[in-house]
């Protein structure tokens, strides 16, 4: 497989495409580039007008083989998992071992050394595979383990990434808390110094992947004085005396993402899990959380697009009336009008991710694609439903999955209302 100038070596490429899941090779020469694209991105029947450039040859292998492990390791147990309200640890193993963990870390500590193209691949294809919770292991891969990666210790990188990347350990990141939600400056959990520990106390809650999770990076406050310059970041090893993991919660949607509470009684945290600096917490979030406000986005757009391709086959196999419903005048026009926000919404967001390549992606930029898209994500897919008729309602269908699942995107990430505030302050 011809590789890109900084993509990932030999080897890591041969980590990401194992043989067991690997398809044939697909001709990235200019005429077939677009077909390839369709075969590949386009395969839920909502092809875009406006071809992506966004992706090379080895990104479609690379979603080939991901959609062959969706169809070969997820799509046969996800009604299980649905109704035990979290992923099988075995489904981590094999996902590790298949190179769709931690892909984007550095090979040295157990990564692919990927370029950001393959992260986005695995954030749209299960959104098109109507597989959505799949997330919690988004997040591990995506938000997590950069944490560790640009403000851990070495030792904490070689002691966590590599286990992360293999499956052997479920990461999660705890900033919620019953009190706190998008003003995280209002977290009451401390983390207060005592010798080479920090006796951490308090409570998080809507904790993705906190039932399974082995390490959690908590946000808690290491100078409760300092509101926002006074926060931190921890990393806790779910083995240490004193941290307890609450009930897992039931949602209206995202049933097969484990998502739980957390508890921290007098949990001694040695010095060197901090992440950085004592106090600078909040400066790396604000950091990091364009990159995770922009996966939101991707994931959004991908499963608006999916949805139009579900709603598309059934209004033409679908008859009211003596004919397809795809006939009537209100139905092409509501489909129309999707494809139409939906290609906007591609463009942008395509060039945000160019941006996040390229380290110029900001907060505003970030922040608009994750209001806009995930608004239009619930506009379009409600639509959608609407022209399933009842069997919209029924669970066995991908539209109502999507439906359900799509409601929190305009909650986490920072509520759609805070993301307005943001872009507001840019105002002239």
């Amino acid at each position: 497989m011809p590789l890109r100038r900084g993509g990932p070596s030999e080897e890591a490429a041969g980590a990401i495409v194992m043989l067991c899941y690997a398809v044939p090779k697909l001709i990235a020469s200019p005429a077939n580039c677009r077909s390839a694209a369709a075969s590949v991105f386009d395969r839920v029947g909502c092809s875009m007008s406006i071809p992506r450039t966004l992706f090379a040859e080895e990104h479609f292998q690379f979603a080939e083989s991901l959609d062959r492990f969706i169809a070969l390791e997820v799509a046969p147990h996800y009604e299980r998992y649905e109704e035990q309200g979290f992923i099988d640890r075995e489904l981590w193993l094999k996902a590790g071992a298949a190179g769709f963990l931690c892909s984007s870390m550095p090979e040295e500590y157990g990564g692919a050394g990927a370029d950001k193209r393959y992260s986005v691949v695995l954030f749209e294809q299960p959104a098109r595979n109507a597989v959505q919770n799949l997330i919690g292991l988004l997040l591990h891969s995506e938000i997590v383990a950069p944490y560790l990666l640009h403000y851990g210790s070495e030792a904490l990188k070689r002691q966590y990434l590599p286990a992360m990347a293999r499956g052997e350990m479920i990461g999660a990141i705890a900033m919620t808390e019953p009190a706190a939600g998008s003003d995280l400056q209002g977290i009451r959990a401390t983390a207060v110094r005592d010798g080479g520990h920090y006796v951490l106390n308090g409570s998080k809650t809507f904790i993705t992947n906190g039932s399974l999770c082995d390490l959690v990076i908590v946000v808690a406050k290491t100078d409760p004085g300092k509101g926002a310059k006074g926060i931190s970041l921890l990393v806790v090893d779910t083995t240490m005396p004193g941290f307890t993991k609450g009930k897992r919660l039931k949602k209206i949607g995202m049933k097969a993402q484990d998502t739980g509470e957390l508890f921290f009684d007098d949990v001694r945290v040695p010095v060197g899990n901090l992440l950085g600096d004592e106090n600078q917490g909040f400066a790396y979030l604000m950091q990091e959380l364009p990159w995770e406000r922009l996966q939101i986005a991707i994931s959004a757009v991908a499963q608006a697009e999916a949805a139009i391709g579900w709603a598309s086959r059934y209004c033409r196999e679908r008859k009211a009336f003596g004919q397809e419903i795809m006939n009537f005048q209100n139905t092409r026009f509501t489909l129309a009008e999707a494809m139409t926000e939906v290609q906007i919404a591609r463009v942008f967001v395509d060039r945000c991710i160019e941006l996040h390549i390229k380290g110029e992606l900001d907060a505003t930029a970030a922040s608009m694609a994750k209001y806009w898209c995930t608004e239009l994500q619930s506009k379009v897919l409600d639509a959608c439903l609407q022209l399933h008729g009842g069997y919209g309602y029924m669970w066995e269908y991908p539209i109502a999955r999507a439906w359900a699942d799509a409601r929190v995107a305009r909650i986490y990430g920072g509520s759609n209302e805070i993301m307005k505030e943001l872009i507001a302050r840019q105002l002239p």
